[in-house]
């Protein structure tokens, strides 16, 4: 058996697409995150596991573990290890093959060519052949998906892809500092205007979280979030039927997650 390891770093929608399918084609899989996650689309990110133990995304469960010396052990069941471990230090320890930066964070936090043979960054902030090894586009568009082994992904634009004809109306974000509270839940079918949430200032006001077009909320953040000002806290498909698709992970983050299997393999069965 191979016992290569990828680690890979974060846990959100979009690293649970590539932390799918290297569990599906069969690869060892270990998981760091921060110690509060802030997912949106909770229902298809194993960052989940880190608050109740466990998370289950298209028959993939992932374990929250205490120690890296515990991972083996999980993975052997067939099960993907969470690990809380922001900074990456089970780096180091387990002296993975391969990591790769699925943290979405728009900037380098701390991911470089010394941790493995083969690192590889999802988005903008990396520049490959120096940062890492690789670097995978994450915008929708033409070159989605598109591997780059020198240069950098496509910049941060602040805007939103385009779903349903929506773009930035789509996605929420809190116009106040404070503590982020639920109304409605995620699947739900909402109004433009609707009330979905409320944030609770500093100064105990209740400030309402309304709905920015009609359609089924496809995330919100976890209930009892603190958040700071302009936090993305919410996401609005406009295809009110498409409710499947708020539990299955998104045609971006698989074409994602190919691109990065088609770098690992060669490296991994070397």
């Amino acid at each position: 058996m191979n016992q290569k390891l990828i680690i890979v770093r974060g846990g959100g929608d979009l690293a649970t697409g590539t932390i799918h399918r290297l569990w599906s084609a069969g690869l060892r899989v270990l998981v760091l995150e921060a110690e509060y996650p802030a997912a949106i689309r909770r229902q298809v990110s194993v960052c989940e596991a880190v608050y109740d133990g466990m998370a289950t995304v298209e028959e993939m469960t992932a374990i929250k573990i205490k120690t890296a010396d515990q991972a083996d052990a999980v993975i052997e069941t067939g099960n993907v290890p969470v690990l809380v471990d922001p900074k990456g230090n089970a780096i180091k320890q387990l002296k993975p093959e391969i990591v790769v930066d699925a943290i979405l964070a728009k900037k380098n936090l701390g991911t470089n060519m010394s941790m493995a043979p083969l690192t590889i960054a999802l988005g903008p902030g990396f520049e490959a052949g120096k940062d890492v090894h690789v670097v995978i586009e994450t915008k929708r568009g033409h070159n989605l998906g598109r591997i780059i082994r020198r240069g950098m992904a496509i910049p941060n634009t602040g805007i939103p892809g385009n779903i349903g004809g929506y773009a930035a109306e789509r996605v929420i974000h809190g116009i106040e500092k404070g503590i982020f509270y639920n109304i409605h839940k995620i699947g739900d079918i909402v109004e433009e205007g609707e009330v979905i949430a409320k944030i609770k200032t500093d100064s105990g006001e209740f400030i309402p979280v309304t709905a920015t077009i009609t359609g089924m909320i496809r995330g919100l953040l976890r209930d009892g979030y603190p958040i700071p000002k302009g936090f993305k806290i919410a996401d609005i498909d406009p295809r009110k039927e498409e409710l499947a698709n708020c539990f299955t992970i998104s045609d971006k983050a698989r074409c994602i997650a190919g691109s990065v299997l088609e770098v690992i393999v060669p490296q991994y069965f070397s």
